[in-house]
């Protein structure tokens, strides 16, 4: 008998768009995958990585039950081994060691999936550990501690309205090849080009000519690093030229004189000399954010991943608020979710510096310290050294600065378990990898993105395939393991529901619940009735009622901000300095280092080489095309130099994510691609000063011919 063809709807996980899916299967196999046209968010746009998710769904490399390491070697073993060799390991840590001995460290996917989100914290609470990390402090961290700062709650993030804006000034971001990041925006090459169809204008700042500044109505170089310079600048004449308008929000607004002191000696002829963008269009810039209703300033990783990560987020709120930018149809408005409406009283609102690192003293931030410090919390020793390591759907060997120290960190461990799908470069030095369910064979609910939406949607996606006999949910595994630590250590554990009936009562309780008293009265039930999603309307203002800082103001005076300022004038360098700095990049196919290992995403020309401008090139005695060794403080590569005017002169740019060439690694596609870790030249120690974030752009670097 020949199984029916099943046509199911679901988001797309693989990056922060959460593109609507219409998916087509025919027992266990999948006919199509294309897009939803019926999804309100998305309306039918994917890309190309949403064709991937059979390539993941099959993947003989992904492991569905525990195994062990034996020498070089892996064995399967039962849930029931592992659970209790994993507890056994991480207890003897913590009674040998101390109660820190023993941390966790989780990935980017993990804010993908919501059984990880829902049940994330499990290990966390029986633990009672402090060496906690994440993927936050490589990526986002400066948004998180602004918005703490600023608002209150770590996850009060104005999303730009880009629906409705008429001037867009982007810096250090790309969205064509992130889809949004911080801001879930699908087909976001419509979304800016209708800014131009209905009269307005957007601008790219960034020290290469991305795929977005492609398309961009002006785009400008910026030396790698000194963003905040320009910003401040921008700050300055918005004082200078008496163009400040705060409008509804004048009344919440706490310390704007200080700002005013704080940017008086960053003026545009200052960040010209700093930042190679002329002053007259600094000035200009801030003009337009201040005389075109609708504007919207927005920063991402070029902003974030840096030496002053903080003071630029910060900045970029600070010009929102002073354009009437802030708040308003056009500019940059929180989201209303149906599940994670910020308001005051509300949980999870983070802290910050409550207790430092052991080894550099760097803050913790909402319990969290900085990952670029866990390869030094490992190896030095003394009390408090970290002795066994979890880590959840994360590859920091790949994805932290100064890879190949972290890669030695990791061999030094007593002991380390991983919740994973793959044997990667992290994974490989596990004792034990606990693999999850995949993500077709689960259901979810985008927990993350409806926060981050340009408009305000919601929907749940119910499981493709019935999960193989004997496999387990991710929030199972958290479950199950949580349980058998809580009996060896001898305390009370009370396994948490299903993620559908925590996220239930969420909805319940929400904007959108019965408890709300809204119209919708929104249940988990009724959303489910709706398998294309809910269309819950645009962005609107309200952010004054839904503050959540002590005072009910918006502080701006934030004293270790504003503080930050003194270094970023010290730092200023005269002009002429020469020397290559280092930037990333990220593509379409590949935005996170596991999506190597699917022939739908590494098709096409290749992407991992080095791009140089060719007066570098010829500065250099180099070659198109030839094998060139790049070097750092930290560490060096040999790859593949190619000439480009992508990237301004003096700066070179090499991808996030590559470099699986690596004895141990067993994912058999990635490990046949070139290429070369851009973090194994990225330093730990280069870091944003206030809350540790690393800095992937602007690191020194030398590049030189091999012989």
């Amino acid at each position: 008998m020949v199984d029916e063809i099943k046509t199911s709807y679901r988001a797309c996980h693989l990056c922060e768009a959460i593109c609507g899916l219409e998916i087509k299967t025919q027992g266990e196999q999948v006919i199509s995958i294309k897009g939803d046209k019926n999804d309100p968010l998305s309306h039918g746009h994917i890309c190309a990585k949403a064709a991937a998710l059979q390539d993941l769904h099959f993947d003989p490399d992904r492991l569905k039950f525990p195994v062990k390491r034996v020498d070089d070697n892996w064995v399967q073993i039962s849930w029931e081994e592992a659970f209790e060799t994993v507890a056994q390991n991480l207890a003897k840590a913590q009674d040998t060691h101390g109660q820190n001995a023993v941390a966790l460290y989780a990935g980017n996917p993990n804010v993908h999936n919501y059984g990880s989100m829902t049940h994330g914290g499990i290990l966390r609470r029986v633990l009672k550990t402090k060496s906690n990390f994440s993927a936050t402090s490589l990526d986002q961290l400066p948004h998180h501690l602004v918005s703490y700062a600023m608002y209150g709650h770590q996850s009060m993030l104005p999303i730009p309205d880009i629906d409705h804006t008429q001037y867009m000034l982007i810096i250090g971001a790309n969205p064509l090849a992130s889809n949004g990041s911080i801001m879930t925006v699908p087909d976001v090459t419509k979304r800016l080009k209708a800014i131009q169809k209905r009269g307005g204008r957007f601008i790219v700042i960034d020290p290469r000519k991305s795929e977005t500044a492609n398309i961009a109505d002006e785009h400008h170089f910026i030396k790698p690093g000194s963003d905040a310079f320009m910003l401040m600048a921008m700050i300055h004449t918005l004082f200078a030229e008496s163009l400040v308008d705060t409008g509804h929000l004048e009344e919440r607004l706490e310390g704007i004189d200080d700002v005013c002191r704080t940017v008086e000696p960053f003026t545009p002829e200052l960040a010209e000399s700093q930042t190679g963008i002329s002053a007259d269009t600094i000035r200009q810039m801030a003009r337009d954010m201040a005389q075109i209703e609708g504007a919207v300033c927005y920063g991402r990783m070029g902003v974030s991943t840096q030496v002053f990560g903080t003071l630029c987020q910060w900045a970029i709120q600070v010009i929102n608020i002073l354009t009437h930018s802030l708040d308003v149809r056009g500019g940059a408005i929180v989201s209303s979710p149906a599940f994670g409406y910020v308001k005051p009283g509300d949980s999870g609102a983070g802290h910050f510096a409550r207790w430092h690192s052991r080894v550099s003293g760097q803050p913790e931030f909402n319990g969290e310290f900085p990952s670029p410090v866990l390869a030094e919390e490992i190896l030095t020793p003394g009390e408090g050294q970290i002795r066994a390591l979890i880590t959840m759907a994360g590859n920091p060997v790949l994805s932290a600065p100064n890879g190949r120290e972290m890669d030695r960190a990791l061999s030094d461990l007593d002991f380390m378990v991983s919740i994973d799908l793959y044997i990667n470069e992290t994974t490989q030095h596990a004792n034990i990898i606990l693999p999850p369910t995949g993500a077709l064979e689960h259901d979810h609910y985008d927990l993350a993105f409806h926060r981050l939406a340009v408009h305000n949607t919601t929907r749940y996606n119910e499981p493709l395939f019935e999960p193989e006999p004997g496999t387990l949910h991710d929030w199972q595994i958290l479950n199950g393991l949580g349980q058998k630590l809580a009996e060896i250590k001898g305390v009370d554990f009370k396994p948490s529901p299903a993620p559908d009936k925590l996220i239930d009562m969420g909805i319940q309780h929400g904007v959108y619940g019965e408890s709300s008293g809204h119209d919708l009265a929104l249940s988990l039930d009724k959303i489910k009735q709706h398998p294309h999603g809910l269309d819950l309307g645009p962005l609107q203002p309200g952010l004054a009622e839904r503050l959540c800082t002590k005072s009910g103001q918006i502080h701006m005076n934030i004293d270790f901000i504003l503080e930050d300022a003194d270094r970023l004038q010290q730092s200023a360098q005269p002009q002429g300095t020469q020397e290559l700095l280092l930037i990333g990049r990220r593509h379409v196919r590949s935005n996170n280092s596991w999506m190597h290992n699917y022939k739908r995403l590494i098709k096409g020309k290749p992407r991992w080489q080095l791009l140089m401008h060719p007066e570098d090139l010829a500065a250099h005695q180099l070659e198109d095309n030839s094998q060139v060794r790049i070097q750092s403080r930290v560490g060096e590569v040999v790859t593949t130099v190619q000439a480009s005017e992508e990237v301004m002169p003096g700066v070179v740019s090499l991808p996030h994510g590559w470099g699986h060439k690596r004895k141990g690694v067993k994912m058999t596609i990635a490990a046949e691609q070139e290429g070369v870790s851009c973090n194994d030249l990225t330093d730990e120690k280069l870091i944003d000063a206030v809350s540790g974030n690393a800095a992937f752009n602007g690191v020194p670097v030398k590049v030189s011919a091999v012989a």
